[in-house]
């Protein structure tokens, strides 16, 4: 733990570590080969100050650089002539930080700044002592700024996308959220119809009751024996219908038209129209579906639909498929398998099968959606008849 400690104090202070550094390499180069070594020895705090701040004010780290370069010069000219490691590493530090840690107009200075400082430094004796020289001072002066460079464009282009790819992925999950929230309001208008016209068959299932009073007791028992059973669907639908409802509850309620309520006694209505796409579909029917509520009618058909138009999306025309409806006495079981793309890719997380799992969970059944073994893609779905209430 020590050590890692003194490494996250050293990362906190990297520039203050590295002007300290450079500067004990300034002070012996200073001992070493300075003639006046007093005066350049006053000169060691503008070091630490200059790779100090070059992140924070690049451009002032630069021109202190070249002025204390310049004093130097006045101060010990041989100091200068005979080079130094400490000098080199600060005039490359400083136009290295100025590409890197520089904006705008500021961030493309180093050029006119390199030319100021060559006239400065005795631009002439440059081009006297010859092209080694003056391409000497050219690359130490510009490549470090454009590395430095380099580095930040390259540094905002990768910042760019991250940000590119952070908003593409809040636009999925909205609109995810958006599809899930239209399904379950289509869901909530269809259950809304459903449990209406369970109301509506009440209302004349007990006007004919009224009339039977007295004359036929068989007719009446039959007549509330009905009542009983078409409230007890219509229950378990409002149910289902309040628990979509508290989930949209606040949500865009423009109601949109709609064709009348689908149900399974149209599935092979429904499996004629996939037909004709080009897709070949079997129907499958085992047991009376006489006893399925309406809510669970009507999900068990918008299934097989979502389902369908799935294998025409990804299975492709050749493939053909097989819907399965096994009505039991508590359950229907629904299943839709195709031989088409065998890795399903893209069906997994299409807007269908979003609005699939939103039926099944109204209606509290269970549903699971993936690749079979051999080849091709099934939607296999358990829709309870009646919704257990905790």
């Amino acid at each position: 733990m020590p050590d890692v400690r003194a490494l996250a104090l050293l990362r906190r202070h990297s520039d203050a570590a590295l002007g300290a550094g450079v500067a004990a390499v300034y002070v012996a180069e200073v001992f070493v080969r300075g003639e006046r070594m007093v005066p350049l020895l006053t000169l060691t705090p503008l070091v630490v100050f200059i790779l100090w701040v070059r992140r924070r004010v690049a451009l002032l780290a630069l021109a202190a650089c070249v002025a204390t370069w310049v004093v130097s010069e006045e101060i010990d000219p041989t100091f200068n002539e005979e080079g130094g490691l400490a000098w080199l590493a600060t005039w490359l530090v400083a136009h290295y930080a100025l590409g890197r840690w520089s904006d705008g107009l500021v961030a493309w200075s180093a050029p006119a700044v390199a030319v100021a400082a060559g006239v400065t430094l005795g631009w002439d004796d440059v081009v006297v002592s010859g092209t080694a020289d003056l391409a000497y001072f050219v690359s130490i002066s510009l490549l470090p700024w454009a590395v430095g460079l380099f580095v930040r464009l390259r540094q905002h282009h990768v910042t760019a996308l991250q940000e590119e790819n952070a908003r593409l992925e809040r636009e999925q999950v909205e609109a995810a959220r958006r599809a899930v929230a239209e399904e379950r309001s289509r869901i909530a208008r269809e259950l809304h119809d459903v449990v209406s016209h369970a109301i509506a068959v009440t209302v004349l299932q007990s006007r004919g009751a009224r009339r039977k009073l007295g004359q036929d007791d068989a007719a009446v028992r039959a007549a509330l024996d009905a009542i009983e059973q078409t409230n007890a669907a219509a229950l378990g639908d409002m149910r289902r219908l309040l628990a979509v409802l508290r989930d949209t509850e606040g949500l865009d309620g423009a109601a949109a038209l709609h064709e009348p309520t689908p149900s399974l006694a149209r599935i092979s209505q429904l499996v004629d129209e996939v037909r004709a796409s080009g897709v070949q579909v079997e129907l499958a029917l085992d047991g009376e579906p006489g006893d399925v509520p309406p809510g669970v009618d009507l999900s068990a058909y918008r299934i097989v639909q979502e389902a369908l138009t799935n294998v025409l999306k990804h299975a492709g025309q050749q493939a053909t498929a097989v819907v399965r409806l096994v009505f039991g006495p508590q359950e229907l079981l629904v299943s839709v398998q195709d031989n088409g793309n065998a890795s399903g890719q893209g069906r997994s997380s299409g807007h269908g099968l979003l609005g699939i799992r939103e039926r099944v969970a109204v209606v509290g059944g269970e549903v699971t959606a993936a690749p079979v073994d051999g080849g091709g893609f099934e939607v296999r779905a358990r829709l309870p008849y009646v919704l257990e209430v905790p």
